[in-house]
């Protein structure tokens, strides 16, 4: 399989883990993602192997990420035609060919785990399905008061909350609710330009003035005086538009 560098990993708890509870869930989670056989799935912090199981009874082509010894080796036991990678998930390295993510993300870890698929916009991800804390799934599928990673990344990609996971969904139980968040690359980047995501990232540092003038805030209906998070991402790529194109 051909792949791409991942990201550095964060430091941790490796073993902060909270695994389903429920086959049926985990069922019902591979179901609304809507995996085809033949398609590249990613199950990233396999676990024991929950999501694995229904993925690839689905035929799709596996590649179940896990970090603990002890769950390694039972994966691969217990599935044979399924491709069983040993390592921090953080550390894996992407594939060239599109690819899908169907995981139970590691909750100290989710961060970083969307940072390494949404970054960088050569990488062919198609969709994400993917379990995070309750508010996670809730912020990043906002779409005001916006985030400067959540602008970046909503110009490209759609975000909704697909499903609500209470604490007794897992076992050990966590002490916050979860829920599965869903990731669609939009048919049509809001913004197509690798420069955006400086723009951004300089706008919300030191305010709008710092990459826009009051000749290009106006005619957008935006205030000279609003913070970056009042904008929503069509504001911000429209704004992006309009200094790009004076």
């Amino acid at each position: 399989m051909a792949v791409r560098p991942g990201q550095a990993r964060v430091d941790g708890p490796r073993y902060a883990r909270h695994f389903l509870a429920s086959a049926a869930v985990a069922d019902a989670i591979v179901e609304d993602a809507c995996v085809r056989a033949g398609e590249l799935v990613l199950d990233l912090g396999a676990g024991r192997g929950m999501l694995t199981a229904p993925l690839a009874g689905r035929g799709a082509r596996v590649v179940a990420v896990e970090l603990d010894p002890h769950s390694v080796v039972a994966l691969r036991r217990r599935f044979r035609d399924v491709e069983v990678v040993e390592g921090d998930l953080l550390h894996q390295r992407l594939p060239n060919e599109p690819f899908r993510v169907v995981a139970n993300l590691p909750f100290h870890l989710a961060n970083d785990a969307l940072r390494m698929l949404l970054d960088d916009p050569r990488v062919p991800l198609e969709r994400a399905d993917v379990i995070v804390e309750w508010g996670m799934a809730v912020k990043r599928a906002a779409v005001w008061p916006s985030t400067m990673r959540g602008v970046v990344w909503g110009a490209r990609y759609r975000f909704s909350v697909s499903r609500h996971l209470p604490p007794s969904a897992f076992r050990p139980q966590p002490k916050t609710e979860a829920g599965v968040l869903t990731i669609v690359p939009r048919e049509t980047p809001l913004v197509d330009d690798e420069r955006f995501a400086a723009f951004v990232a300089k706008g919300f540092r030191h305010g709008l003035r710092a990459v826009a003038s009051r000749a290009h805030l106006r005619p957008l209906g935006i205030r000279p005086s609003a913070s970056p998070r009042e904008l929503d991402v069509y504001e911000w790529a429209a704004l992006y538009a309009a200094v790009r194109g004076g």
